[in-house]
């Protein structure tokens, strides 16, 4: 449902990390600094703030020069040599990076991170010879940092030896004392490597999971990190504990609401997932509240008390998702299906027009046409709207062509009184679903209310009944297709429990009872029986039973 950015996608999302980096000390390498060093600094310093100038009137290119020759200036200062290769190798500038970056590795203090940084630039290159040996000298010098790890998995990787990348990884893992914002990072690798190799994710997610757990017991200390270590708890599946996390985090969040109606979305999916409809309903309701306009939340929100079997709250959302994206052509279908449940077939049918206006054809258009026309008993249009859907669908969605569509269809060609073609139908249904409780019932009481096909008749309403036994129109379907095989006392007690199963009075079934009373000669019980049927529902043929029983 609603989309979630992930970490490590692909082997590039890990390019990225590295060409991010870690934090570094900005160590120099000398403490007193002569004069012609502090003179350099200052010219380093001036280019910087060249750049940052550029930078904020978008001269990009400008902007990267100056950089260049503050870092080209000042070789010692690592965050910011680290800052302008970050810059040349996101503009596909590679060398220009591999120059200041072993400028800088010539300084006597230079870092882990900065040799991490120029092992990765040399990957990019593709000498991974020297990767290797920059990335094994990163971890000499700062062996509790990741940048060492990353550049080997990566260089290892693009050398096609994923084993020696899973090494480099487990042996990341054993450095002890590390921090929250390590362990994260190096569980993103493990699930960046079970995507790249399929055949042992479940083993580098386990791993990242574990990593994940030790990062969470060192209580990540800014609201950043946790995020990032929710986020990875949820790519490996541990749902709960990711959502735990939000629910932990969301109070901190008060003062960023776009920001937290990110997380209550990520928690809306995770509850979804979870089938917990409550849940998700409320944390889609508390981004509504910030943002009342939201079009897509009014969706999902109407979707969800669709799926839940609120037809009035989701026609209410999806009458204000057409209003705030009208347009957006799913939206329609959605609110004439809530119209339809609500009884509302008029209504269905002015919007689905509404979209006949905007958009082409389509199945959903012309089915739900049909659907809210044979709830009108317009059955004959109904069926024109019935086989436009099915040109459409075998034209363009033959998947929408399912065992319920042929049930529709056929049961609307038993009302016009075309059994032959509604036969045809209903036999496509269970073609397609065997199991087709309602058109095994509807076919055989078909062929019962017809006398034909007696046997197979019973047949298809006895499994019907089998699917469903409390169903009080299976339970008639039976009780008539005995009486049409000349049982009416084992007709009677089915038919009687349909009654007492029937919410309320029903005429079809009170007649069926009338005539398998008369057939038992019980007249009075018929005559009251037919007389209920009336009560129920005008019918000219049951009131000349009536009045017949009533001269007798």
């Amino acid at each position: 449902m609603l989309h979630r950015s992930l970490f490590w996608v692909a082997l590039t999302a890990t390019s990225a990390l590295l060409v991010a980096g870690c934090k570094t000390t900005g160590t120099r390498a000398d403490n007193v600094e002569s004069e012609a060093a502090l003179e350099q600094r200052a010219r380093a310093h001036a280019h910087y703030a060249a750049g940052v100038i550029h930078d904020l009137n978008d001269e990009s290119v400008l902007a990267l020069k100056e950089y260049y020759e503050a870092a080209k200036a000042d070789p010692g200062d690592q965050q910011l040599v680290l800052e302008a290769s970050r810059r040349f190798l996101l503009n596909k500038q590679p060398e220009k990076a591999l120059e200041l970056l072993a400028r800088a590795v010539k300084e006597p203090n230079a870092s882990g991170e900065v040799y991490g940084r120029l092992g990765f630039v040399y990957s990019q290159l593709g000498q991974l010879d020297m990767a290797l040996n920059a990335g094994l000298t990163a971890i000499k010098k700062s062996p509790q940092s990741l940048a060492g790890y990353q550049n080997l998995y990566l260089t290892y990787f693009q050398n096609k030896q994923p084993d020696k990348a899973l090494a480099a990884l487990d042996e990341a893992a054993k450095v002890p004392d590390t921090d929250a914002e390590f362990l994260t990072a190096l569980g993103e690798l493990y699930v960046n490597f079970g995507m790249q190799t399929p055949n042992q994710r479940t083993a580098a997610n386990e791993k990242a999971h574990a990593i994940f757990i030790r990062a969470q017991r060192l209580n990540p200390p800014d609201v950043e990190a946790q995020l990032k270590l929710a986020e990875g708890f949820n790519l490996v599946g541990d749902t709960q504990r990711t959502a735990e996390m939000y629910r932990q985090l969301l109070p901190q969040l008060t003062n960023a609401s776009a920001f937290g109606d990110g997380i209550r979305a990520r928690l809306a999916d995770i509850y979804l997932k979870q089938e917990d409809h409550q849940r998700a309903f409320e944390q889609l309701e508390a981004i509504l509240q910030n943002d009342p306009a939201n079009a897509q939340v009014n969706y999902y929100l109407g979707s969800l008390a669709l799926d839940d079997k609120q037809p009035a709250k989701a026609a209410d959302y999806f009458s204000k998702t057409i209003l705030l994206k009208p347009d957006f052509e799913p939206a329609y279908y959605d609110l004439a299906s809530a119209q339809i449940n609500l009884d509302q077939s008029a209504k269905a049918l002015a919007t689905l027009e509404q979209a006949r206006q905007k958009f082409q054809q389509s199945f959903l258009l012309e089915y739900l046409s049909g659907v809210a026309h044979s709830q009108q008993k317009n059955y004959t249009e109904a069926l024109t709207n019935f086989t436009a859907a099915e040109i459409v669908a075998e034209v363009k969605e033959p998947q929408r062509l399912t065992s319920g569509f042929y049930f529709q269809v056929g049961s609307n060609f038993e009302r016009v009184g075309d059994s032959a073609t509604a036969e045809k139908y209903l036999q496509k249904s269970l073609d397609l679903q065997p199991n087709n409780d309602e058109a095994m019932n509807y076919l055989g009481y078909m062929w019962a209310d017809h006398g034909t096909n007696l046997n197979r008749a019973r047949e298809l309403i006895e499994k019907a009944l089998k699917a469903d036994p409390e169903s009080a129109a299976y339970l008639d379907s039976m009780g008539w297709v005995l009486f049409k095989l000349g049982q009416p006392g084992p007709a009677l007690d089915y038919v009687l429990k349909s009654v007492a199963a029937s919410e309320e009075p029903d005429a079809e079934l009170l007649d069926h009872l009338g005539d398998i009373y008369a057939a038992l000669n019980q007249m009075d019980k018929a005559h009251d029986a037919w007389r209920k049927s009336v009560a129920a529902g005008p019918n000219e043929r049951v009131q000349k039973k009536l009045e017949a029983a009533g001269k007798k």
